[in-house]
Order: structure tokens, then sequence, then C-alpha cells
């Protein structure tokens, strides 16, 4: 049997397997995430609108687009809501696990633009040194700021 399926696999190649793939595995949705920090080694929070109340403060955060790679989706993604211009860098962590999504977090640096925020998705914007980072921040969010590594984040 395993043969005769082994021999159908290899007969079908190209779209059709990319389809049956497709519709066998699990979907999932990227969120990313930016660790951005300036010349002074301060971090940028963003006090997030949509956000649930006494949790609003984290990272810039934001779901990949189709073929986006996660790189460019942090630079998109600060772009978009704060007007700044970001050069990532090392991946920081990288979770599985979730129902629907991964999470995927990179450092990042300030590189330049004016701080203008998104007033759809941003309240509010400034930058925090990690010994003195603001109440109500999302607690996933401070081992990245503080530069921990957790059980799935690459060392």
């Amino acid at each position: 049997m395993e043969r005769l399926i082994a021999r159908l696999w290899r007969s079908i190649r190209g779209p059709v397997q990319w389809r049956v793939m497709w519709i066998a595995q699990a979907k999932f949705m990227a969120g990313v995430t930016g660790v951005v920090r300036d010349d002074a080694g301060r971090v940028l929070l963003l006090r997030h609108r949509m956000w649930p109340e006494g949790r609003q403060w984290g990272l810039p955060t934001g779901y990949a687009l189709k073929g986006e790679e996660f790189r460019a989706t942090v630079v998109r993604e600060v772009r978009e809501e704060t007007g700044l211009d970001v050069r990532t860098g090392r991946l920081v962590r990288l979770r599985s696990g979730y129902r629907l999504r991964i999470e995927v977090a990179y450092e990042a640096t300030l590189i330049g633009g004016d701080l203008t925020i998104d007033p759809f998705e941003i309240l509010e914007a400034q930058w925090f040194s990690p010994d003195e980072l603001p109440q109500g921040l999302q607690e996933s969010h401070r081992p990245l700021i503080l530069g921990q590594s957790t059980p799935e984040t690459p060392d």
C-alpha cells in the first residue's frame, strides 16, 4: 500500500501536490513583533487602542501579510504605527502551539523617521528605559525587552 501511495504522490507533482498539502495541513496567522531600540538603548512601546484595558502597552506588533517575510513585517508595522524607520536584527522569539497563530519577534534598531502615531490603532508612543517600563505592559513582552530567553527562543 505504501508503494502505491508513494508512486501516486510522485506522479501528481507540482501544483496538485501543493494543493493537497495545503488542504491537509494546519493554517496559521503569523504575529510579528519588533523590539525597537534607539541609540540610547531605550525601547519603543506603544499603547494599543484594540488591546485589553490595563494591558495596552506593548511592542510594535502586527500580522504578516501573505507572502511577506517576517523581517519586512516588522519594518512595515513600525512604519505604519509610528512613522519610524527601523532595521531588523536577530530573531529573538519563535513560538508555536497556539490554535491559529505563531509568534515571531525580532530585534530592531531605529534608523530614522519622525514619530507620528496611527490614531486608529495607537493611543500613545514613548521610549522607555528597560528598567523603567510602564504599568500595563503585556507580560509576554517583558522578557523580550529585557533580553531574556524563553524555552522556544533561539539562543
